[in-house]
């Protein structure tokens, strides 16, 4: 009988748990399970790639976790187990470990980042890499079944092996991977600028949540020729003692906005732990991050690329899909949530004809097509760099004026309802399912057209609620947008009748 329930620590595409506790019954991520996840990786690698493990090269890195060392260590056993070559990127973000699958003087076979996001300091876990791209869902639970098949080996050779020493080759590659970012920047630069400091006499400030992402202020803003003064929580802590380091978070964005505002600087940069998600404040202090990103982002590459495709989440605002469509021309597909999705649908388009310059979801991760499509809130900001720069020569001095006259709601509420079913997927569709009959007999409420996900629902101007289930939970999400607390209400309460006559839904949030 199994001793290790290894399904439970799939998370989307990823591997998640906690790896921080005081008794060692609480430790999901124990020695012995991140060994069998470095063995089961080399295995699935070494199938991909027909090759041998001994023949493999992988590159680890981690963010600011107070359990990198230790899990990395554990990691560095395992995927030494049959020989592969491990080298050892150290403090690193999540883009930077693919980039060391494409860059040159790297391109390992494969790479791993030791991550677990935004989420508490207690919890870490594993991001996966070939050169393909991040490892698809299916792919990470082929890995956790051949852990599982393979668990009376695995904790056999770990008895043998724990006390071995691994001496990984230490690799610098973020430095690599910011002079790769300095290079595009100044590639992109109108012809008039400074190439070699376009950024002189700008004043940026950097706000890395204690996360991994604090290289970005000194490695490539400073050498830009950047006023950093007033960057805060770069220091790696894997206690985040500050706040959240999280885009989407309220303190944490307050926090940035009142830097920038503080310290009257041009710019403001936050990013979340592992820097694949990020978001921005302009010079007087509006923060640019949910849907505000996405019209920024879709400004920036509808003018390379007119008339093209921008593939958002399935909560993003009707304000945005006129900014899209209207002001810029684009066409905006939006599609479901989970930053997978959305990347996997923008390349299914591109595979259909479609051209596809930008994937994004509200959350802040961001994949654009001429940077393989990865998620990179480093990469983002680059990009907003530059559009900074040539404005600023234009005598634009302000990024915020590119989004001025996007239309945004003035409510925006997210409520979570508990299913208590074990079995509740059949449930919860069932639901949403019902939904698209009841909304008919309400006046200007209609069904919005293209739903991929859940039940999005019209209720006139720019009101809408999109019904639908977590992507991993027992739980129904509702996401509302509208003008005022009485169209708020009147929509709580027709969802409250509806949703009461299934017992097995919790509505007291909804109240």
């Amino acid at each position: 009988m199994s001793k290790i329930n290894w399904s439970k620590l799939l998370s989307g595409t990823d591997i998640r748990g906690k790896a921080v506790g005081s008794k060692d019954s609480q430790i999901e991520l124990t020695d012995q399970v991140v060994y069998g996840i470095g063995i089961s990786f080399c295995t699935w690698l070494a199938d991909k790639k027909n090759k041998e493990v001994k023949n493999l090269t992988i590159a680890v890195g981690h963010d600011s976790r107070v359990s990198a060392q230790r899990l990395k260590d554990a990691l560095f056993k395992g995927l030494s187990h049959y020989d592969a070559r491990v080298f050892d990127a150290g403090l690193a973000s999540t883009p930077a470990m693919f980039m060391a699958t494409v860059l040159e003087g790297h391109q390992y076979d494969g790479a791993i980042m030791i991550t677990a996001s935004h989420l508490p300091f207690d919890k870490n876990g594993f991001k996966f890499f070939s050169r393909e791209g991040g490892l698809e869902k299916e792919d990470v639970k082929n890995i956790l079944s051949f852990a599982a098949q393979n668990e009376t080996d695995i904790l056999e050779n770990y008895k043998k092996e724990q006390l071995k020493e691994i001496k990984a080759n230490k690799i610098n590659l973020i430095s690599d991977y910011c002079s790769h970012l300095k290079a595009i920047i100044r590639n992109e630069l109108n012809k008039d600028i400074d190439k070699d400091k376009p950024l002189a006499g700008s004043k940026i400030i950097v706000d890395a949540g204690n996360g991994a992402g604090g290289f970005f202020a000194d490695q490539i803003l400073k050498d830009l020729g950047a006023d950093i003064d007033g960057s805060q929580f770069l220091e790696a802590d894997g206690y985040f003692p500050n706040h959240p380091p999280n885009p989407e978070d309220k303190e944490a964005i307050k926090s940035i906005k009142k830097a920038v505002v503080e310290n009257d600087a041009d710019l403001g940069i936050i990013f979340d732990t592992d820097v694949d998600r990020a978001a921005v404040v302009d010079g007087d202090g509006q923060a640019i991050n949910r849907n505000k990103l996405i019209a920024l982002a879709a400004k920036i590459v509808l003018e390379d690329y007119p008339g093209t495709t921008i593939v958002t989440d399935s909560v993003t605002s009707v304000g945005l899909n006129k900014f899209i469509e209207n002001k810029l021309g684009g066409i905006h597909h939006r599609f479901k949530r989970g930053y997978k999705n959305v990347i996997n649908e923008a390349k299914r388009l591109e595979e259909e004809g479609q051209t596809v310059p930008l994937a994004i979801e509200t959350s802040g991760h961001a994949a654009f097509k001429e940077n393989y499509f990865l998620d990179d809130g480093a990469y983002m900001v680059a990009k907003v760099l530059i559009k900074m720069a040539n404005l600023k020569a234009e005598g634009i001095n302000n990024i915020g004026e590119l989004i001025s006259d996007l239309e945004e709601a003035e409510i925006k509420k997210e409520y979570r309802m508990q299913i208590e079913l074990e079995d509740f997927h059949q449930y919860g569709q069932d639901i949403i399912d019902n939904l698209k009959n009841y909304i008919k007999v309400i006046d200007n409420w209609e069904l919005a057209p293209k739903n991929y996900q859940g039940i999005r629902v019209n209720c006139g101007n720019k009101d809408w609620f999109l019904l639908r289930m977590s992507l991993h939970d027992p739980v129904l999400v509702l996401n509302v947008e509208c003008d005022d607390n009485s169209k708020l209400e009147y929509i709580k309460e027709q969802l409250r009748k509806f949703l009461s006559n299934y017992e097995k839904v919790k509505l007291e949030n909804l109240r």
